[in-house]
C-alpha cells in the first residue's frame, strides 16, 4: 500500500512538474517565437531544443541522483512533444540529450528507447494537421468521452484518440522494458491494475498539459494579430476618408479662382501635386510633429491665396520640444480646415488660426484656434473625451485617435458663437521609436498608403 501511494504521490507532482516547466517556458518571449515559427532553421531549431531539454535533462540528472524524487524526470513525454511538434531529427537529438544522466548512471536503454519514441511520435505528427495535435486535451475522460460521442453520431478515425491511445502503448512498452532489465530503464510501475491505469493516464495528461498552455499562448496571438490586420484596415479606411474631402474641398477652391484670378488658380495648382505627390507616398501612421506641420503650411498656402494675405492670418505657437514628437498623420490639416470652412469662412473680415503644441503631465497638447463664428447653439460638437465632432475631417480625427490610443487620449471642442472655436487633444508623449535603446514603442504602429 505504501509502494502504491507513493506511486501516486510521485503521478500528481509529475503533473505538477510539467505544468511548471510549461508555463516558464511559455512566459519567454525567445522561446514563444521559437516555438511559434512555422518554417525554423537549424539555428531556430537548435534554440527551440536548447530551450526544452537544458532544464528537463536536469530533471533527468536530479531523479538519478537525489533518492525518492522521481516525479522530475518527464523525459519520455517530452520526446514524444518534441515528436509531434518538431520532428524526426530535433526528436532523437533531445531524446538523447535527455537519456544522457541516465546512461551515465547506467540505464543504457534509455537512448535506443528515446530513440525509437521520437521516431513513433514524430511518424504521427507527420501525418496529422498541426490543429489536431494542439487541441489535444490532458483531460483524459473527456478525450475518450467526446470520441465515443463522435462516433455514435458518425463513426470515423480520430487521431487525437490515437496519439492517446500511442502514449500509453509506449507507456506499457516502458513498464514492461523496466520489468525484464530493472536497472537498465526507469519506469514506474506496479502489480495494481488502477495504479498502471493512473500511470498511463498521467502519461498522456503530461504531455497534454504543455500542449494546452502553448496552445492558449498561440491563440492569444493570433487574436492580436488579427486585432492589429483590423486596427490596419480601419485607420487606412479612416485616411482613404479624408484624403478625396480634401481633395474635393481644394479642388473648389481651385474652380473658384480659375476664371478671375487664373496666375493665383496656377499657383494653387502646383501646391496641390506638391500636397498630392506627399499623399501618395508610402508612410507610416505616424510622422513628426515637424513634418505635419510642413504638410500644413503647403495646405494653408493654398487657403492664403484663395482667401488673401490680410484675412487669413496663421499663428504658431509651437514648443520646440514636440517637434520631434510622432502624431498620427494628417491630424491637423483636418482640423485646420473645418476652423477655415465653418469658422473663418462665414465671417467678412476673415480672421485668424492659432496652432498651439506642449507637454503637459507627459502628454502632448496640441490646440487649433479660430476666432471665427464659432459653432451655432444647438450644433453638435464634443465636449469632454473623443465625443462627436462636427463634419466629416474632425469625426475622422476623434475616431482615429479613440482606435490608437483608447482612453489615453482625449478631444475637446469649445466654441463660443460669435467669438470662435477652440479644439484641444491630448495623446502619450513618446520619442520616435527609430529601434534605438531608449526609445518608448508607439501604440498601432503600421504601415498605411494615404
Amino acid at each position: 500500500m505504501y509502494e502504491q501511494r507513493l506511486i501516486l504521490i510521485t503521478l500528481l507532482v509529475k503533473l505538477g512538474v510539467a505544468a511548471a516547466t510549461s508555463s516558464a517556458l511559455a512566459r519567454a518571449r525567445t522561446f514563444q517565437r521559437l516555438l511559434f515559427t512555422e518554417v525554423r532553421n537549424a539555428g531556430q531549431m537548435l534554440g527551440l531544443l536548447a530551450f526544452i531539454c537544458i532544464p528537463l535533462t536536469l530533471g533527468v540528472w536530479v531523479r538519478v541522483t537525489v533518492p525518492n524524487f522521481l516525479a522530475a524526470d518527464i523525459s519520455f513525454e517530452t520526446t514524444i512533444l518534441l515528436g509531434v511538434l518538431m520532428g524526426p531529427f530535433s526528436a532523437i537529438a533531445g531524446g538523447a540529450l535527455l537519456s544522457l544522466p541516465a546512461m551515465l548512471h547506467h540505464e543504457y536503454l534509455s537512448l535506443p528507447f528515446n530513440v525509437a519514441v521520437a521516431l513513433i511520435a514524430s511518424l504521427y505528427g507527420t501525418f496529422v494537421e498541426e490543429e489536431e495535435i494542439w487541441s489535444f486535451s490532458p483531460f483524459v475522460d473527456l478525450s475518450i468521452y467526446r470520441w465515443v460521442r463522435r462516433n455514435l453520431r458518425q463513426p470515423r478515425f480520430d487521431r487525437q484518440v490515437l496519439l492517446l491511445v500511442l502514449i500509453a502503448g509506449l507507456e506499457m512498452c516502458r513498464g514492461w522494458l523496466h520489468n525484464v532489465y530493472p536497472s537498465r530503464l526507469f519506469a514506474l510501475t506496479s502489480e495494481n491494475w488502477w495504479v498502471r491505469i493512473a500511470i498511463w493516464a498521467s502519461a498522456a495528461m503530461v504531455v497534454g498539459i504543455p500542449l494546452k498552455i502553448w496552445n492558449t499562448i498561440r491563440i492569444e496571438q493570433k487574436l492580436e494579430e488579427q486585432k492589429r490586420l483590423l486596427l490596419e484596415a480601419r485607420l487606412d479606411a479612416l485616411q482613404r476618408q479624408i484624403n478625396p474631402h480634401f481633395l474635393f474641398n481644394t479642388l473648389n477652391s481651385i474652380a473658384s479662382l480659375v476664371r478671375f484670378r487664373p496666375e493665383q488658380a496656377r499657383e494653387l495648382i502646383v501646391k496641390l501635386a506638391n500636397i498630392l505627390r506627399a499623399l501618395l507616398k508610402e508612410h507610416d501612421s505616424y510622422v513628426l510633429l515637424r513634418d505635419e506641420l510642413s504638410f500644413t503650411d503647403d495646405y494653408l498656402g493654398i487657403e492664403v491665396v484663395r482667401f488673401g494675405a490680410d484675412k487669413l492670418k496663421v499663428v504658431k505657437e509651437i514648443d520646440p520640444v514636440t517637434l520631434e514628437m510622432p502624431v498620427p498623420s494628417m491630424i491637423l490639416q483636418p482640423l485646420i480646415e473645418n476652423s477655415i470652412k465653418h469658422g473663418l469662412e462665414p465671417r467678412i473680415s476673415g480672421g485668424t488660426i492659432t496652432i498651439r503644441s506642449r507637454v503637459n503631465g507627459g502628454k502632448l497638447m496640441i490646440e487649433v484656434e479660430d476666432d471665427g463664428v464659432g459653432i451655432a447653439p444647438g450644433r453638435p460638437h464634443s465636449s469632454g473625451v473623443l465625443h462627436q465632432g462636427t463634419g466629416i475631417g474632425m469625426s475622422n480625427v476623434r475616431e482615429r485617435l479613440e482606435v490608437l490610443f483608447g482612453d489615453a487620449a482625449t478631444f475637446d471642442v469649445t466654441s463660443r458663437p460669435g467669438r470662435g472655436t477652440h479644439i484641444t487633444m491630448e495623446m502619450p508623449a513618446a520619442a520616435y521609436d527609430d529601434g534605438e535603446t531608449g526609445s518608448t514603442p508607439l501604440p498601432a504602429r503600421s504601415s498605411t498608403r494615404s
